[in-house]
Protein backbone atom coordinates (compact mmCIF):
# COMPACT_ATOMS: atom_id res chain seq x y z
CA UNK A 1 0.00 0.00 0.00
CA UNK A 2 2.85 2.36 0.92
CA UNK A 3 4.52 1.60 -2.42
CA UNK A 4 1.31 2.49 -4.28
CA UNK A 5 0.95 5.77 -2.36
CA UNK A 6 4.61 6.59 -2.95
CA UNK A 7 4.24 5.94 -6.69
CA UNK A 8 1.14 8.11 -6.82
CA UNK A 9 2.95 10.95 -5.03
CA UNK A 10 5.91 10.68 -7.39
CA UNK A 11 3.56 10.70 -10.40
CA UNK A 12 1.69 13.75 -9.09
CA UNK A 13 4.97 15.53 -8.38
CA UNK A 14 6.26 14.85 -11.90
CA UNK A 15 2.91 15.92 -13.41
CA UNK A 16 2.84 19.16 -11.38
CA UNK A 17 6.46 19.86 -12.26
CA UNK A 18 5.72 19.37 -15.97
CA UNK A 19 2.74 21.72 -15.74
CA UNK A 20 4.80 24.30 -13.84
CA UNK A 21 7.55 24.18 -16.46
CA UNK A 22 5.11 24.49 -19.33
CA UNK A 23 5.31 28.06 -20.61
CA UNK A 24 2.48 30.49 -20.14
CA UNK A 25 1.33 31.92 -23.47
CA UNK A 26 -0.26 35.32 -24.11
CA UNK A 27 -1.52 35.98 -27.63
CA UNK A 28 -2.30 39.67 -28.19
CA UNK A 29 -4.30 40.10 -31.40
CA UNK A 30 -5.21 43.57 -32.59
CA UNK A 31 -7.66 44.59 -35.28
CA UNK A 32 -6.60 46.14 -38.59
CA UNK A 33 -3.21 47.22 -37.22
CA UNK A 34 -1.03 47.57 -40.30
CA UNK A 35 2.52 46.26 -40.03
CA UNK A 36 3.69 49.48 -41.69
CA UNK A 37 2.12 51.39 -38.77
CA UNK A 38 4.59 49.83 -36.30
CA UNK A 39 7.99 51.35 -35.65
CA UNK A 40 9.60 47.90 -35.38
CA UNK A 41 8.62 47.44 -39.05
CA UNK A 42 10.26 50.72 -40.01
CA UNK A 43 7.67 53.46 -39.45
CA UNK A 44 9.69 56.62 -38.74
CA UNK A 45 6.82 59.05 -38.15
CA UNK A 46 5.36 57.54 -35.01
CA UNK A 47 6.45 55.11 -32.33
CA UNK A 48 5.09 51.88 -30.83
CA UNK A 49 7.73 51.38 -28.12
CA UNK A 50 5.95 48.61 -26.23
CA UNK A 51 5.01 46.52 -29.23
CA UNK A 52 8.62 46.99 -30.30
CA UNK A 53 9.75 45.53 -26.95
CA UNK A 54 8.32 42.17 -27.99
CA UNK A 55 10.28 42.29 -31.26
CA UNK A 56 13.43 43.46 -29.46
CA UNK A 57 13.22 40.59 -26.96
CA UNK A 58 12.25 38.02 -29.57
CA UNK A 59 11.79 37.60 -33.31
CA UNK A 60 9.88 39.72 -35.82
CA UNK A 61 8.28 37.96 -38.81
CA UNK A 62 8.47 39.87 -42.09
CA UNK A 63 6.43 37.52 -44.28
CA UNK A 64 3.47 36.44 -42.14
CA UNK A 65 0.47 36.12 -44.46
CA UNK A 66 -3.22 35.60 -43.79
CA UNK A 67 -5.53 33.26 -45.68
CA UNK A 68 -8.52 35.63 -45.84
CA UNK A 69 -7.94 39.28 -44.95
CA UNK A 70 -11.03 39.87 -42.84
CA UNK A 71 -11.60 40.29 -39.09
CA UNK A 72 -13.82 37.36 -38.04
CA UNK A 73 -12.44 34.85 -40.55
CA UNK A 74 -8.90 35.58 -39.39
CA UNK A 75 -9.85 34.81 -35.78
CA UNK A 76 -11.62 31.63 -36.88
CA UNK A 77 -8.39 30.59 -38.59
CA UNK A 78 -6.41 31.38 -35.45
CA UNK A 79 -8.66 29.07 -33.41
CA UNK A 80 -8.86 26.20 -35.89
CA UNK A 81 -5.63 26.29 -37.89
CA UNK A 82 -7.80 25.90 -40.98
CA UNK A 83 -8.68 28.05 -43.98
CA UNK A 84 -12.11 29.67 -44.21
CA UNK A 85 -13.47 27.06 -46.60
CA UNK A 86 -12.75 24.39 -43.96
CA UNK A 87 -13.73 26.15 -40.73
CA UNK A 88 -16.91 27.53 -42.34
CA UNK A 89 -16.37 31.16 -41.36
CA UNK A 90 -15.55 32.94 -44.61
CA UNK A 91 -17.71 36.05 -44.23
CA UNK A 92 -17.63 38.67 -41.51
CA UNK A 93 -20.36 38.07 -38.97
CA UNK A 94 -22.97 36.69 -41.39
CA UNK A 95 -23.33 33.35 -39.56
CA UNK A 96 -22.23 32.06 -36.14
CA UNK A 97 -18.90 30.29 -35.93
CA UNK A 98 -19.40 26.50 -35.71
CA UNK A 99 -18.58 25.73 -32.08
CA UNK A 100 -18.74 21.96 -32.61
CA UNK A 101 -15.41 21.89 -34.47
CA UNK A 102 -11.99 21.53 -32.92
CA UNK A 103 -10.28 24.67 -31.60
CA UNK A 104 -6.74 24.43 -30.30
CA UNK A 105 -7.41 25.83 -26.77
CA UNK A 106 -9.38 22.63 -26.11
CA UNK A 107 -6.16 20.65 -26.39
CA UNK A 108 -4.41 23.09 -24.07
CA UNK A 109 -7.25 22.68 -21.55
CA UNK A 110 -6.97 18.90 -21.71
CA UNK A 111 -3.29 19.18 -20.87
CA UNK A 112 -3.54 21.31 -17.78
CA UNK A 113 -3.71 24.84 -19.16
CA UNK A 114 -6.11 27.52 -17.92
CA UNK A 115 -7.51 29.34 -20.94
CA UNK A 116 -9.13 32.72 -21.48
CA UNK A 117 -10.17 35.10 -24.24
CA UNK A 118 -10.67 38.72 -23.24
CA UNK A 119 -11.67 41.50 -25.64
CA UNK A 120 -12.74 41.35 -29.28
CA UNK A 121 -13.61 37.95 -30.75
CA UNK A 122 -16.25 38.78 -33.40
CA UNK A 123 -17.42 35.24 -34.15
CA UNK A 124 -21.15 35.49 -33.31
CA UNK A 125 -20.77 32.59 -30.87
CA UNK A 126 -18.85 31.47 -27.80
CA UNK A 127 -16.36 28.78 -28.86
CA UNK A 128 -15.40 25.90 -26.62
CA UNK A 129 -11.95 25.59 -25.14
CA UNK A 130 -12.04 28.59 -22.80
CA UNK A 131 -12.38 28.50 -19.03
CA UNK A 132 -13.00 32.25 -19.02
CA UNK A 133 -14.58 34.55 -21.61
CA UNK A 134 -15.05 38.30 -21.44
CA UNK A 135 -15.61 39.36 -25.02
CA UNK A 136 -16.94 42.43 -26.76
CA UNK A 137 -20.45 42.32 -28.14
CA UNK A 138 -19.88 42.10 -31.90
CA UNK A 139 -17.41 44.75 -33.07
CA UNK A 140 -17.72 46.47 -29.72
CA UNK A 141 -17.52 50.21 -29.11
CA UNK A 142 -14.54 52.28 -28.07
CA UNK A 143 -16.38 54.00 -25.24
CA UNK A 144 -18.45 52.32 -22.51
CA UNK A 145 -18.75 48.98 -24.37
CA UNK A 146 -20.73 45.85 -23.60
CA UNK A 147 -18.88 42.67 -22.68
CA UNK A 148 -20.30 39.15 -22.87
CA UNK A 149 -19.30 36.49 -20.37
CA UNK A 150 -20.55 32.92 -19.97
CA UNK A 151 -23.21 34.17 -17.55
CA UNK A 152 -24.24 37.68 -18.61
CA UNK A 153 -23.90 40.70 -20.90
CA UNK A 154 -23.09 43.98 -19.19
CA UNK A 155 -21.99 47.48 -20.08
CA UNK A 156 -18.85 48.94 -18.50
CA UNK A 157 -17.72 52.55 -18.21
CA UNK A 158 -14.41 53.51 -19.71
CA UNK A 159 -12.22 53.27 -22.79
CA UNK A 160 -12.23 49.84 -24.39
CA UNK A 161 -8.48 49.26 -24.43
CA UNK A 162 -8.16 50.08 -20.73
CA UNK A 163 -11.13 47.84 -19.91
CA UNK A 164 -9.67 44.88 -21.82
CA UNK A 165 -6.38 45.22 -19.94
CA UNK A 166 -8.22 45.55 -16.63
CA UNK A 167 -10.24 42.39 -17.21
CA UNK A 168 -7.08 40.56 -18.25
CA UNK A 169 -5.26 41.57 -15.07
CA UNK A 170 -8.28 40.58 -12.94
CA UNK A 171 -8.28 37.12 -14.50
CA UNK A 172 -4.52 36.77 -14.27
CA UNK A 173 -4.43 37.64 -10.57
CA UNK A 174 -7.23 35.19 -9.73
CA UNK A 175 -6.01 32.21 -11.75
CA UNK A 176 -4.67 28.97 -10.29
CA UNK A 177 -0.97 29.77 -9.99
CA UNK A 178 -0.07 26.06 -10.01
CA UNK A 179 -1.18 25.70 -13.64
CA UNK A 180 0.17 27.27 -16.83
CA UNK A 181 -2.14 29.64 -18.68
CA UNK A 182 -3.02 30.57 -22.22
CA UNK A 183 -4.81 33.87 -22.83
CA UNK A 184 -5.91 35.80 -25.89
CA UNK A 185 -6.03 39.56 -25.41
CA UNK A 186 -8.29 40.68 -28.25
CA UNK A 187 -7.84 44.38 -28.90
CA UNK A 188 -10.50 46.42 -30.67
CA UNK A 189 -7.94 48.96 -31.84
CA UNK A 190 -7.31 49.99 -34.57
CA UNK A 191 -10.69 49.27 -36.19
CA UNK A 192 -12.70 51.87 -38.07
CA UNK A 193 -13.94 54.54 -37.04
CA UNK A 194 -10.71 55.16 -35.09
CA UNK A 195 -11.80 56.82 -31.85
CA UNK A 196 -8.73 57.62 -29.72
CA UNK A 197 -8.65 57.66 -25.95
CA UNK A 198 -9.37 61.20 -24.72
CA UNK A 199 -5.79 61.62 -23.50
CA UNK A 200 -4.53 60.80 -27.00
CA UNK A 201 -6.73 63.19 -29.00
CA UNK A 202 -4.44 65.23 -31.24
CA UNK A 203 -1.34 63.22 -30.33
CA UNK A 204 -0.07 63.35 -33.93
CA UNK A 205 -1.50 66.70 -35.06
CA UNK A 206 1.98 68.22 -35.34
CA UNK A 207 3.12 65.65 -37.90
CA UNK A 208 2.59 66.02 -41.64
CA UNK A 209 2.43 62.50 -43.00
CA UNK A 210 3.80 62.13 -46.55
CA UNK A 211 1.60 60.53 -49.16
CA UNK A 212 2.57 56.99 -50.17
CA UNK A 213 4.11 56.86 -53.65
CA UNK A 214 1.13 54.89 -54.94
CA UNK A 215 -1.50 57.17 -53.38
CA UNK A 216 -2.78 58.45 -56.73
CA UNK A 217 -2.61 55.01 -58.37
CA UNK A 218 -4.67 54.87 -61.59
CA UNK A 219 -4.98 51.05 -61.41
CA UNK A 220 -3.84 50.55 -65.00
CA UNK A 221 -3.72 46.84 -65.94
CA UNK A 222 -5.66 45.84 -62.75
CA UNK A 223 -9.39 45.49 -63.33
CA UNK A 224 -10.29 44.52 -59.75
CA UNK A 225 -8.37 47.46 -58.29
CA UNK A 226 -10.44 49.81 -60.43
CA UNK A 227 -13.73 48.20 -59.40
CA UNK A 228 -13.71 48.66 -55.60
CA UNK A 229 -15.18 50.98 -53.00
CA UNK A 230 -12.45 51.58 -50.43
CA UNK A 231 -10.71 54.79 -51.46
CA UNK A 232 -9.92 57.60 -49.08
CA UNK A 233 -11.15 59.93 -51.82
CA UNK A 234 -14.67 58.58 -52.40
CA UNK A 235 -15.40 56.08 -49.62
CA UNK A 236 -13.99 57.64 -46.47
CA UNK A 237 -16.80 59.65 -44.85
CA UNK A 238 -16.20 63.12 -43.45
CA UNK A 239 -18.79 62.81 -40.69
CA UNK A 240 -18.60 59.19 -39.52
CA UNK A 241 -14.90 58.46 -40.20
CA UNK A 242 -13.25 61.86 -39.76
CA UNK A 243 -15.77 63.39 -37.30
CA UNK A 244 -16.33 66.59 -39.27
CA UNK A 245 -19.72 68.08 -38.26
CA UNK A 246 -20.31 64.98 -36.15
CA UNK A 247 -23.01 65.56 -33.56
CA UNK A 248 -21.60 63.10 -31.00
CA UNK A 249 -25.02 61.93 -29.92
CA UNK A 250 -27.05 64.91 -31.11
CA UNK A 251 -29.02 63.35 -33.92
CA UNK A 252 -26.01 61.31 -34.98
CA UNK A 253 -27.92 58.03 -34.65
CA UNK A 254 -24.64 56.36 -33.81
CA UNK A 255 -24.35 53.76 -31.05
CA UNK A 256 -20.71 54.67 -30.42
CA UNK A 257 -21.54 58.24 -29.38
CA UNK A 258 -24.86 57.52 -27.70
CA UNK A 259 -22.91 55.42 -25.19
CA UNK A 260 -20.61 58.29 -24.23
CA UNK A 261 -21.13 60.15 -20.97
CA UNK A 262 -21.25 63.95 -20.98
CA UNK A 263 -17.56 64.40 -20.17
CA UNK A 264 -16.55 62.07 -23.00
CA UNK A 265 -18.88 63.83 -25.45
CA UNK A 266 -17.53 67.22 -24.41
CA UNK A 267 -13.93 66.15 -25.01
CA UNK A 268 -14.84 64.95 -28.49
CA UNK A 269 -16.93 68.03 -29.28
CA UNK A 270 -14.15 70.35 -28.16
CA UNK A 271 -11.41 68.59 -30.13
CA UNK A 272 -13.29 67.79 -33.31
CA UNK A 273 -15.12 71.11 -33.17
CA UNK A 274 -11.75 72.79 -33.74
CA UNK A 275 -10.96 70.34 -36.54
CA UNK A 276 -14.34 71.06 -38.16
CA UNK A 277 -13.80 74.83 -37.91
CA UNK A 278 -10.40 74.55 -39.56
CA UNK A 279 -11.85 72.32 -42.27
CA UNK A 280 -14.67 74.77 -43.04
CA UNK A 281 -12.23 77.66 -43.28
CA UNK A 282 -10.00 75.84 -45.76
CA UNK A 283 -12.84 75.21 -48.28
CA UNK A 284 -10.91 72.31 -49.78
CA UNK A 285 -11.65 70.48 -53.04
CA UNK A 286 -10.01 68.06 -55.45
CA UNK A 287 -6.63 66.64 -54.49
CA UNK A 288 -6.29 69.08 -51.60
CA UNK A 289 -9.43 67.61 -50.01
CA UNK A 290 -8.20 64.04 -50.54
CA UNK A 291 -4.84 64.88 -48.98
CA UNK A 292 -6.58 66.46 -45.98
CA UNK A 293 -8.75 63.37 -45.49
CA UNK A 294 -5.65 61.18 -45.63
CA UNK A 295 -3.90 63.28 -42.97
CA UNK A 296 -6.92 63.20 -40.65
CA UNK A 297 -7.28 59.44 -41.15
CA UNK A 298 -3.68 58.78 -40.12
CA UNK A 299 -3.79 61.16 -37.14
CA UNK A 300 -6.85 59.40 -35.68
CA UNK A 301 -5.60 55.93 -36.58
CA UNK A 302 -2.21 56.43 -34.93
CA UNK A 303 -3.77 58.13 -31.91
CA UNK A 304 -6.05 55.09 -31.48
CA UNK A 305 -3.03 52.78 -31.66
CA UNK A 306 -1.26 54.84 -28.99
CA UNK A 307 -3.54 53.60 -26.19
CA UNK A 308 -3.14 50.01 -27.34
CA UNK A 309 0.65 50.27 -27.28
CA UNK A 310 0.50 51.87 -23.82
CA UNK A 311 -1.65 49.04 -22.48
CA UNK A 312 0.62 46.40 -24.01
CA UNK A 313 3.39 48.09 -22.04
CA UNK A 314 1.35 47.62 -18.87
CA UNK A 315 1.06 43.89 -19.62
CA UNK A 316 4.79 43.54 -20.24
CA UNK A 317 5.61 45.54 -17.11
CA UNK A 318 3.33 43.33 -15.02
CA UNK A 319 4.99 40.18 -16.34
CA UNK A 320 8.41 41.63 -15.52
CA UNK A 321 7.44 42.84 -12.04
CA UNK A 322 5.95 39.49 -11.03
CA UNK A 323 8.67 37.34 -12.56
CA UNK A 324 6.15 35.75 -14.92
CA UNK A 325 8.05 37.01 -17.94
CA UNK A 326 10.76 34.40 -17.37
CA UNK A 327 8.42 31.59 -18.46
CA UNK A 328 5.81 33.42 -20.51
CA UNK A 329 5.61 33.47 -24.30
CA UNK A 330 4.22 36.77 -25.59
CA UNK A 331 2.90 37.03 -29.13
CA UNK A 332 1.72 40.20 -30.84
CA UNK A 333 -0.16 39.96 -34.13
CA UNK A 334 -2.92 41.69 -36.05
CA UNK A 335 -5.84 39.86 -37.61
CA UNK A 336 -4.67 41.08 -41.01
CA UNK A 337 -2.89 43.97 -42.69
CA UNK A 338 -4.42 47.33 -43.60
CA UNK A 339 -3.96 50.07 -46.18
CA UNK A 340 -2.49 53.30 -44.90
CA UNK A 341 -3.12 55.21 -48.12
CA UNK A 342 -1.28 52.84 -50.46
CA UNK A 343 -3.15 52.79 -53.79
CA UNK A 344 -5.34 55.53 -52.31
CA UNK A 345 -7.03 53.00 -50.02
CA UNK A 346 -7.93 52.17 -46.47
CA UNK A 347 -9.39 48.81 -45.29
CA UNK A 348 -8.00 45.39 -46.32
CA UNK A 349 -9.50 42.38 -48.29
CA UNK A 350 -7.18 42.29 -51.33
CA UNK A 351 -4.36 39.76 -51.62
CA UNK A 352 -1.94 42.63 -52.24
CA UNK A 353 0.84 42.85 -49.69
CA UNK A 354 -0.43 45.62 -47.40
CA UNK A 355 -3.48 43.55 -46.46
CA UNK A 356 -2.06 40.06 -47.04
CA UNK A 357 0.90 40.48 -44.71
CA UNK A 358 0.33 41.10 -41.03
CA UNK A 359 2.42 41.98 -38.03
CA UNK A 360 3.69 39.05 -35.99
CA UNK A 361 6.35 39.00 -33.30
CA UNK A 362 7.02 36.57 -30.49
CA UNK A 363 9.32 36.38 -27.47
CA UNK A 364 10.15 33.35 -25.35
CA UNK A 365 13.01 34.08 -22.92
CA UNK A 366 15.76 31.50 -22.95
CA UNK A 367 14.38 29.71 -25.99
CA UNK A 368 13.92 32.22 -28.83
CA UNK A 369 17.00 34.30 -29.53
CA UNK A 370 16.17 38.00 -29.15
CA UNK A 371 16.47 40.75 -31.74
CA UNK A 372 16.29 39.09 -35.14
CA UNK A 373 13.95 38.80 -38.14
CA UNK A 374 12.43 35.69 -39.72
CA UNK A 375 11.86 36.11 -43.45
CA UNK A 376 10.32 32.70 -44.17
CA UNK A 377 6.77 32.69 -45.53
CA UNK A 378 4.25 31.62 -42.90
CA UNK A 379 0.46 31.78 -42.74
CA UNK A 380 -2.09 32.34 -39.99
CA UNK A 381 -3.17 28.70 -40.43
CA UNK A 382 0.24 28.02 -38.85
CA UNK A 383 -0.45 30.00 -35.67
CA UNK A 384 -2.48 27.31 -33.87
CA UNK A 385 -0.06 24.41 -34.44
CA UNK A 386 2.84 26.67 -33.46
CA UNK A 387 1.24 27.59 -30.13
CA UNK A 388 0.49 23.91 -29.49
CA UNK A 389 4.07 22.97 -30.36
CA UNK A 390 5.43 25.55 -27.92
CA UNK A 391 3.23 23.94 -25.26
CA UNK A 392 4.65 20.52 -26.16
CA UNK A 393 1.51 19.34 -27.97
CA UNK A 394 0.84 18.05 -31.46
CA UNK A 395 -1.97 19.44 -33.60
CA UNK A 396 -4.58 16.94 -34.86
CA UNK A 397 -4.60 15.89 -38.50
CA UNK A 398 -7.53 18.17 -39.43
CA UNK A 399 -5.38 21.26 -38.79
CA UNK A 400 -4.12 22.53 -42.17
CA UNK A 401 -1.23 24.59 -40.88
CA UNK A 402 2.09 23.41 -39.51
CA UNK A 403 4.23 24.63 -36.66
CA UNK A 404 6.95 27.16 -37.41
CA UNK A 405 8.36 26.78 -33.90
CA UNK A 406 11.52 25.11 -35.33
CA UNK A 407 12.08 28.22 -37.48
CA UNK A 408 11.73 30.41 -34.39
CA UNK A 409 14.52 28.37 -32.79
CA UNK A 410 16.64 28.83 -35.94
CA UNK A 411 16.43 25.16 -36.82
CA UNK A 412 16.71 24.20 -40.48
CA UNK A 413 13.48 22.91 -42.06
CA UNK A 414 14.26 21.56 -45.52
CA UNK A 415 10.67 21.19 -46.71
CA UNK A 416 9.24 24.50 -45.48
CA UNK A 417 6.61 25.82 -47.98
CA UNK A 418 7.75 28.38 -50.55
CA UNK A 419 4.23 29.70 -51.25
CA UNK A 420 1.19 30.77 -49.21
CA UNK A 421 -2.44 30.33 -50.25
CA UNK A 422 -5.19 32.97 -50.07
CA UNK A 423 -8.95 33.05 -50.73
CA UNK A 424 -11.22 36.07 -50.14
CA UNK A 425 -15.03 35.75 -50.43
CA UNK A 426 -17.06 38.74 -49.20
CA UNK A 427 -18.98 40.49 -52.02
CA UNK A 428 -20.45 42.87 -52.97
CA UNK A 429 -20.76 44.70 -49.65
CA UNK A 430 -18.93 46.22 -48.04
CA UNK A 431 -16.26 47.75 -50.28
CA UNK A 432 -17.12 45.87 -53.48
CA UNK A 433 -13.88 43.88 -53.67
CA UNK A 434 -14.04 41.04 -56.17
CA UNK A 435 -13.66 37.58 -54.56
CA UNK A 436 -10.36 35.98 -55.49
CA UNK A 437 -7.83 33.30 -54.68
CA UNK A 438 -4.11 33.13 -55.30
CA UNK A 439 -0.62 32.49 -53.99
CA UNK A 440 2.26 34.58 -52.70
CA UNK A 441 5.85 33.42 -53.04
CA UNK A 442 8.86 35.47 -52.03
CA UNK A 443 9.24 36.89 -55.53
CA UNK A 444 5.82 36.60 -57.19
CA UNK A 445 2.11 36.88 -56.63
CA UNK A 446 -0.54 35.16 -58.78
CA UNK A 447 -4.26 35.96 -58.40
CA UNK A 448 -7.53 34.86 -59.97
CA UNK A 449 -10.52 37.21 -59.55
CA UNK A 450 -13.80 35.48 -60.26
CA UNK A 451 -16.86 37.55 -59.35
CA UNK A 452 -17.64 41.09 -60.45
CA UNK A 453 -14.28 40.97 -62.20
CA UNK A 454 -13.10 37.88 -64.06
CA UNK A 455 -9.35 38.09 -64.60
CA UNK A 456 -5.87 36.86 -63.71
CA UNK A 457 -3.05 38.97 -62.31
CA UNK A 458 0.67 38.27 -61.88
CA UNK A 459 3.21 40.53 -60.17
CA UNK A 460 6.98 40.43 -60.16
CA UNK A 461 7.59 41.53 -56.57
CA UNK A 462 11.31 42.12 -57.02
CA UNK A 463 10.82 44.58 -59.87
CA UNK A 464 7.40 45.81 -58.75
CA UNK A 465 7.09 45.61 -54.94
CA UNK A 466 4.09 47.95 -54.93
CA UNK A 467 2.18 45.61 -57.29
CA UNK A 468 1.35 48.25 -59.86
CA UNK A 469 1.96 46.32 -63.09
CA UNK A 470 0.08 43.15 -63.96
CA UNK A 471 2.36 41.02 -66.14
CA UNK A 472 -0.03 38.08 -66.58
CA UNK A 473 0.07 37.09 -70.26
CA UNK A 474 3.38 38.88 -70.81
CA UNK A 475 5.56 36.60 -72.94
CA UNK A 476 8.63 37.40 -70.84
CA UNK A 477 6.91 35.68 -67.89
CA UNK A 478 5.52 32.68 -69.77
CA UNK A 479 7.65 30.13 -67.93
CA UNK A 480 7.23 31.53 -64.41
CA UNK A 481 3.52 32.07 -65.04
CA UNK A 482 3.10 28.43 -66.00
CA UNK A 483 4.94 27.16 -62.93
CA UNK A 484 2.96 29.47 -60.61
CA UNK A 485 -0.34 28.34 -62.12
CA UNK A 486 0.62 24.75 -61.42
CA UNK A 487 1.76 25.63 -57.91
CA UNK A 488 -1.55 27.37 -57.24
CA UNK A 489 -3.50 24.36 -58.48
CA UNK A 490 -1.40 22.11 -56.26
CA UNK A 491 -2.22 24.18 -53.16
CA UNK A 492 -5.91 24.29 -54.05
CA UNK A 493 -5.90 20.48 -54.17
CA UNK A 494 -3.73 20.17 -51.05
CA UNK A 495 -6.07 22.36 -49.00
CA UNK A 496 -9.19 20.83 -50.59
CA UNK A 497 -10.74 24.13 -51.73
CA UNK A 498 -13.41 22.67 -53.99
CA UNK A 499 -14.91 26.02 -55.03
CA UNK A 500 -11.51 27.34 -56.09
CA UNK A 501 -10.74 24.14 -58.02
CA UNK A 502 -13.98 24.43 -59.96
CA UNK A 503 -13.27 28.09 -60.74
CA UNK A 504 -9.63 27.32 -61.57
CA UNK A 505 -10.79 24.95 -64.29
CA UNK A 506 -13.24 27.53 -65.69
CA UNK A 507 -11.66 29.62 -68.45
CA UNK A 508 -11.59 33.40 -68.07
CA UNK A 509 -13.86 34.89 -70.72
Amino acid sequence: MKAILLSALIFCSISLSAQTNSPNIIFIISDDHAYQAISAYGNKFMSTPNIDRIAHDGVLLTNNCVGNSLCGPSRATLLTGKFSHKNGYALNGREPFDVTQFVFPQLLQQNGYQTAWIGKMHLNSLPNGFDYLKILNGQGTYYNPQFISKTDTAQYHGYVTDLISGFFFDWLKNRDEHKPFFAVVGEKATHREWLPDIQDLGAYDDIDFPLPESFFDNYDTRLAAKDQDMTIDKTMRLKEDLKVHQGFGQGAGYDEYSRMDEAQKKAFKDYYGKITKEFDEKKLSGKDLVKWKYERYLKDYYATAKSMDRNIGKILDYLDSTGLSKNTVVIYASDQGFYMGEHGWFDKRFIYDESLKTAFMIKYPGVIQPGWKLDSLVSNIDWAPTVLDIAGLKAPAEVQGRSFYPLLKKEAVADWPDAEYYHYYEYPQPHHVSPHFGIRTKNYMLVRFYKGVNSWELFDLKKDPEELTNVYGNSAYKSIQGSLVEKLKGLIIKYDDKEALELFNTPVK
